[in-house]
C-alpha cells in the first residue's frame, strides 16, 4: 500500500536573506543535504498521485500524454516483455497506447501501435522513447528505432496519424541521423524532445553522445558522456536541421562524468524549461529543470523532483532492478497551454518491473 510522505512545501518556503540555507531530503540512499535555491518551484508544486500502467509479464518505461478531442487521456508507452529483464528496451520494445478518463487512470484499450519490424528497417529490433505532440489537427508521435539492438543505432523517427486513435503512418527512415565520424552526437540520436516556436519554426530537441568516447569510456558504471543538440525545421515531419551550435548543453567540463538525460521542452509564464534526469550534477535520484529564454541558452539545473522515498514507501527493491528508487522520462500533460500532471517511469510496483508514475502539478 502506498503511504505519502510529507512533501517538501511549507518547509521550503523562502524568505528573503535565506535562498542559502540548506535543507535536508530524504533519497533512496539516506538524506542529502541541497541548497533552498537548488530546489525549483516546479519541485514545490508536486503531489503523487499512483502508478499506472503496472502490466503483468511487462517493462513499463517512457509514458507521453496528451488531451484527445474525446477529453480523454490518451497514453503512448513502451513495453516488453518481462522475461527480457531491464535491457529488453534495446532489442524488443513496442509502442502502446492506452486511454483512460482521468491522469490517474485506470487505463483501457491497451493496443501495440509500433512494433519492431525487423529486416533491413531502422527500427527492426525497437520502437521506444514515445513522445506525443499535436499541431494543426495532426499528431506526431517521435520516437526511437534501433537496427541492431546496440546503442549505436538509435535514430529518432516520427509516425503520424489524423486522431490519437490511429491510423498511424509509419516513416521508411529516420528523421535525425547521427552526426559525422569524430562529432559530439556521431553514436546516435535519442530522447526526442519536440517544440514549437513562433513564426512556424519547429525544433527537435535531441540526446547523444561521441562513440570514441563510449567505446573507451573511463567510467564503468557510465559510458560515454550524454549531452544535448536541437535541430529546426518548417514542419513538424521535417526535414530538420541540425543547430551549429549544438551542443547545447554539456556538462562534461564539470568532471565526474556529469552529463543528463531524458530531456522535454515546455512552455510557461513566458519562459522556455527543461525537464531532465539529473546524472551527476546533484546525483542519480533527481530530476533537474533548466530555464531559458530563446530555447538555446540554459540556466544551471534546480532540482525538479526527488527520489522515489521521498513521496512514497515501497518495499525493499529486488537486486535485478538497478534503477530502484528513482524516477526517469519526464512527460508532461498539458491542458489549455498549462501542465497539469507529470508522468515519470520509474522502477517496482506490484509487478516488481517498471511502470509509470503520476504527479499533479499544482498551478504556477
Amino acid at each position: 500500500m502506498w503511504s505519502r510522505r510529507s512533501f517538501l512545501g511549507n518547509s521550503l518556503i523562502m524568505g528573503a536573506g535565506v535562498s542559502l540555507l540548506r535543507c535536508s531530503v530524504a533519497s533512496g540512499t539516506g538524506r542529502k543535504n541541497y541548497r533552498r535555491s537548488d530546489v525549483s518551484g516546479f519541485a514545490r508544486r508536486l503531489k503523487p498521485l499512483n502508478r499506472i500502467l503496472e502490466l503483468e509479464g511487462y517493462y513499463v518505461w517512457g509514458t507521453s500524454p496528451i488531451y484527445g478531442p474525446d477529453r480523454r487521456i490518451h497514453v503512448y508507452f513502451s513495453r516488453w516483455e518481462a522475461r527480457k529483464g531491464m535491457g529488453g528496451w534495446i532489442n524488443g520494445s513496442e509502442i502502446a497506447h492506452a486511454v483512460a478518463d482521468h491522469p490517474g487512470g485506470p487505463y483501457r484499450n491497451i493496443q501495440t501501435i509500433l512494433a519492431p519490424r525487423g529486416g533491413a528497417w531502422f527500427d527492426a529490433t525497437t520502437c521506444h522513447n514515445p513522445h506525443i505532440q499535436c499541431v494543426d489537427g495532426t499528431y506526431y508521435l517521435f520516437y526511437i528505432g534501433s537496427s541492431n539492438g546496440k546503442t549505436n543505432s538509435k535514430r529518432i523517427a516520427v509516425a503520424t496519424a489524423p486522431s490519437p486513435d490511429g491510423p498511424w503512418e509509419r516513416p521508411d527512415r529516420p528523421l535525425l541521423e547521427a552526426g559525422q565520424a569524430g562529432a559530439w552526437d556521431d553514436h546516435c540520436t535519442s530522447n526526442p524532445a519536440f517544440l514549437a516556436f513562433p513564426g512556424g519554426e519547429y525544433r527537435l530537441y535531441y540526446k547523444s553522445w561521441n562513440s570514441y568516447e563510449y567505446d573507451h569510456y573511463t567510467d564503468p558504471a557510465i559510458r560515454g558522456n550524454r549531452k544535448y543538440g536541437v535541430a529546426m525545421a518548417s514542419d513538424p515531419a521535417g526535414p530538420y536541421v541540425k543547430y551549429p551550435g549544438n551542443p547545447i548543453i554539456d556538462y562534461a567540463s564539470l568532471g565526474q562524468n556529469r552529463q543528463l538525460e531524458d530531456g522535454y521542452l515546455f512552455r510557461e509564464n513566458g519562459r522556455i524549461y527543461m525537464l531532465a534526469r539529473d546524472m551527476g550534477r546533484f546525483g542519480h535520484q533527481e530530476g533537474i529543470l533548466l530555464e531559458s529564454g530563446d530555447g538555446l541558452h540554459w540556466s544551471e539545473p534546480r532540482i525538479a523532483w526527488f527520489g522515489v522515498s521521498h513521496y512514497v514507501q515501497e518495499p525493499p527493491g529486488p537486486p535485478y532492478l538497478k534503477k530502484y528508487g528513482r524516477f526517469e522520462r519526464p512527460q508532461l500533460l498539458i491542458r489549455d497551454g498549462k501542465p497539469t500532471h507529470l508522468f515519470l517511469a520509474s522502477q517496482g510496483g506490484k509487478v516488481m518491473t517498471s511502470s509509470a508514475f503520476v504527479f499533479e502539478i499544482s498551478p504556477a
